[in-house]
């Protein structure tokens, strides 16, 4: 076997357990998980195949149009605040202030804790018994409340809080990196021009920045789709099913229930919301001729 021949097989055969290993535990129970939803499993893995008849039954569902009420909550108030608060960090620290090096980990150390973690702190700080109101009585101001946690129509919003504290420093580095790869010969030649701070992030900037919004955008509606621990650990879901998501819903069909048709057919539907997501991002990166 000749050297070069040699060179080129070695990769591939390092990277053959890796493939054959996501091929199997990946793509290959995506497609069991869309056989079972159209089977009628309940407890147990059943092969009577039913066609789209779980399908059917889930859509009918109210609990599921719940789940996804929240998640249509939860998630368009997770991706723009984490956004809008990503953005104003990282134009902050691009402004050169001492102490910047300090600031970033402060700021990016959520995003290294577990949902769990962050779950069952929040979860701790907003109880109202033992976190900030029952501190605030303690200090003296005995009118202050804040029990949205116990609040069913208010619930859903303290998912909101820790899942933006977790991610808008994660937010903030991608807009960062982002931010410092503007080439800085347009923003000499803004300033020589006589534009403004606020004009150059508004009108040049911030408009170049187009892709790193993409991308934060997908990264973000991919974590609110798939959120689960978070929710878990913070609310279990209630009070009653005020703070449900889909994929809440699907482990509590799938395991509490034990309707695992239904669980699997609402796995298959958050698929394709992901997908949803993720093939239209893709399409615009690596179509050809796209302006780089």
């Amino acid at each position: 076997m000749s050297r070069n021949r040699l060179q080129d097989l070695i990769p591939r055969l390092v990277l053959s357990p890796s493939l054959a290993l996501i091929l199997i535990f990946v793509y290959a129970f995506i497609l069991y998980t869309l056989y079972l939803s159209m089977t009628d499993s309940r407890m147990l893995p059943s092969y009577g195949f039913v066609g789209f008849e779980n399908y059917e039954k889930l859509w009918n569902l109210r609990h599921w149009w719940r789940a996804l009420g929240n998640l249509a909550i939860f998630g368009s108030l997770y991706i723009v605040i984490c956004s809008v608060l990503g953005l104003f960090l990282a134009i902050l620290l691009d402004q050169k202030i001492r102490g910047e090096g300090f600031l970033r980990p402060i700021y990016l150390y959520p995003m290294a804790l577990s949902f769990i973690v962050t779950g069952t702190a929040w979860k701790w700080f907003l109880d109202p018994g033992i976190g900030l109101e029952s501190t605030m009585h303690q200090w003296g101001w005995t009118g202050f409340e804040f029990a949205w946690i116990k609040d069913r129509n208010l619930a859903i919003y303290t998912v909101v809080i820790a899942a933006v504290w977790q991610s808008s420093g994660f937010v903030m580095a991608m807009f960062l990196a982002g931010l410092r790869g503007v080439d800085g010969e347009i923003i000499k030649a803004a300033q020589m021009d006589g534009a403004s701070n606020v004009t150059i992030y508004r009108r040049i900037i911030i408009p170049m920045m187009r892709p790193v919004f993409l991308s934060a955008f997908v990264v973000l509606a991919h974590l609110a789709i798939k959120s689960y621990d978070l929710v878990v650990a913070l609310t279990g879901g209630g009070p009653g099913q005020a703070t449900e998501l889909p994929a809440t819903f699907m482990y509590s069909y799938t395991f509490t229930r034990n309707q695992m048709g239904i669980g699997a057919s609402s796995a298959i539907i958050m698929l394709v919301m992901i997908f949803s997501i993720i093939i239209p991002y893709l399409y615009s990166e690596l179509r050809p001729g796209r302006q780089r």
